[in-house]
């Protein structure tokens, strides 16, 4: 793909089913260079979540975000790195503390020194979200504890996207189907 072309990337489920073709289209865009992701995602591992919006941010990506769908959890992080966020009213986005789970056989002291380390990367993403977002860690921590669900509206209405009204798109004439509905009623 040549460096004038747009790349989009189609960020859909689970972040840790995807992380190694995701990472891989990243890095196909240009240092410095832009892209626009469509994001209907739950989530995912957190440390995928941080992989992705580290690569976006390392890498100078002029990135623009776009909820088609959810984009929660792990996935907030890599939308949050997107210089351009964008919603629609039926967007969803839950904030919500970190989840981690382990293997099942681990020993007392390697739980603990897991434990200790989550809790401390945990408070460090809370930190590192809001100042992507560009809001106090008061504000995110209202919708990060104990978790909420918030809408496309919620989100624009905070300063943190722009809104899309799909009604005002006429998604239906571009695609031809406002066309044949046409025909179809004046072929009766």
């Amino acid at each position: 793909m040549d460096h004038d072309s747009a790349y989009e990337i189609a960020m859909v489920g689970d972040l840790t089913d995807s992380e190694s073709e995701l990472s891989s289209r990243l890095l196909d865009v240009p240092p410095g260079g832009s892209c626009t992701f469509f994001i209907d995602s739950p989530g995912g591992s957190p440390y995928s979540g941080l992989a992705l919006m580290s690569l976006i941010l390392l890498r100078g990506i002029r990135a623009t975000g776009i909820v088609t769908g959810e984009c929660s959890s792990a996935a907030l992080w890599p939308f949050a790195a997107c210089r351009r966020r964008i919603v629609t009213p039926y967007s969803v986005l839950l904030f919500h503390p970190m989840k981690w789970q382990s293997e099942e056989h681990v020993g007392l002291a390697e739980a603990a020194e897991w434990a200790r380390h989550f809790g401390q990367l945990e408070t460090e993403m809370d930190h590192v979200l809001a100042n992507l977002f560009n809001v106090t860690d008061e504000e995110m921590s209202r919708w990060i504890r104990p978790g909420r669900y918030i809408s496309g509206r919620e989100l624009a209405a905070a300063g943190m996207a722009e809104m899309v009204d799909l009604k005002a798109l006429n998604l239906f004439e571009r695609n031809g189907a406002a066309r044949t509905s046409k025909r179809s009623k004046s072929a009766r």
